[in-house]
């Protein structure tokens, strides 16, 4: 039985938990003990999280002079009591996966001279692991076109991809199969439960705007803001368009391997599965999104001839179906998206990653 120690530090979001969670499950599986360093947010994700144990370090982030003062004596706070916990844990590696409650573990880590390395799952380094990427042993990048690495770094970032969920990673092998002449068009609009106004309202009034021997073929799942549920459900009522509307989808897997299209944002984990299931998909990157990282993540994806990109600013109902127009009355071109989505796949990340990982602790 293996007896290193691997800390997992990740900050409190669902795009840092769930690939850490990813490896863990991998390293655990290897032997490895697992322990979790994350702040109160991350709990809430961490339910499943095979850690024997759980460390809460204390970390903050702040606005203005005030803010980042206080956010600095939170993280010192954090890095001491890191420190103590891979002391008595002896911990072999620390394993950052970005967001600020990572940084005390790493920090504490480099201070004692531990292994250490980063999982970055976007397009562009995220700002704790951009600031401590200078410092860690490596960076695993999730995708190709990795942005904002420090000057020199290069040489440190490998390419392993954004690990995905087993029941997503098992439709790898899954051949794409495009709509028949006069068969059922599945749609898949995913993100519309995170305030995406755009998927929630446009989408569904740019399906319904569609040419009526289109229209009628379309089975459409789609997520939606909760105040906007009966707005989308009526759209398609009046249209005519067999739809079921909700705030959230669990069986994401399988929902995946019927899907035609997905319309979507272009987050990493999105983009990801997306290229593993090899899916054909029309992204919306989020406008806001910290250093518009899902613009960079689509690309990826479109690059690769994986999918379409419209940014917001050109988003309109009438824009939007013409481009779903153009993509759910070819068939063929849907089939030619679908292998360039699975060409863009790194479908073994998490291996990946726990072998550098065990390469990194020796």
């Amino acid at each position: 039985m293996n007896s290193k120690v691997c800390v997992v530090a990740a900050g409190g979001t669902g795009g840092h938990m769930f690939p850490a969670e990813a490896l863990s499950r991998e390293l655990a599986a290897r032997g490895w003990r697992i322990v979790l360093a994350t702040d109160r947010r991350g709990e809430a994700y961490a339910h499943n999280f095979p850690a024997e144990e759980r460390l809460a370090l204390d970390a903050a982030t702040g606005r203005g002079p005030i803010g980042m003062a206080k956010a600095g004596v939170a993280i010192l706070k954090g890095v001491v009591q890191a420190r103590s916990a891979l002391r008595r844990l002896d911990a072999s590696v620390v394993v950052g996966f970005g967001g600020y409650p990572s940084a005390p573990a790493l920090l504490a880590a480099l201070s004692q001279k531990r292994p250490t390395l980063l999982h970055e799952q976007n397009a562009v380094l995220g700002r704790t692991n951009r600031w401590l990427a200078p410092y860690v042993g490596q960076i695993a990048s999730s995708f190709p076109n990795l942005q904002k690495v420090p000057q020199g770094m290069g040489a440190r970032v490998s390419l392993i991809g954004n690990p995905v969920r087993p029941d997503i990673r098992a439709l790898y092998d899954r051949p794409f199969t495009a709509p028949v002449d006069g068969g059922p068009i599945h749609v898949l609009v995913t993100g519309g439960s995170q305030g995406a106004r755009i998927l929630s309202e446009a989408v569904p009034q740019a399906l319904a705007a569609l040419p009526e021997p289109l229209k009628a073929r379309l089975k459409v799942q789609q997520q939606s803001r909760p105040e906007t549920l009966e707005a989308a459900r009526q759209i398609y009522l009046e249209a005519g368009i067999d739809a079921e509307v909700a705030p959230f989808f669990r069986d994401m897997a399988q929902r995946l391997s019927a899907a035609h299209l997905v319309i979507g944002r272009a987050g990493a984990s999105t983009c990801s599965e997306l290229a593993v299931t090899g899916v054909p998909s029309l992204l919306i990157p989020l406008g806001i999104a910290m250093d518009d990282h899902q613009r960079f993540n689509a690309a990826s994806l479109a690059d690769a001839g994986g999918a379409e990109v419209m940014l917001e600013g050109a988003v309109t109902v009438e824009a939007l179906t013409i481009v779903l127009n153009g993509l759910l009355s070819d068939p063929a071109r849907l089939a030619s998206m679908s292998a360039g989505a699975r060409s863009a796949a790194l479908p073994d990340a998490t291996r990946h990653l726990a072998d550098m990982v065990e390469a990194a602790a020796r």
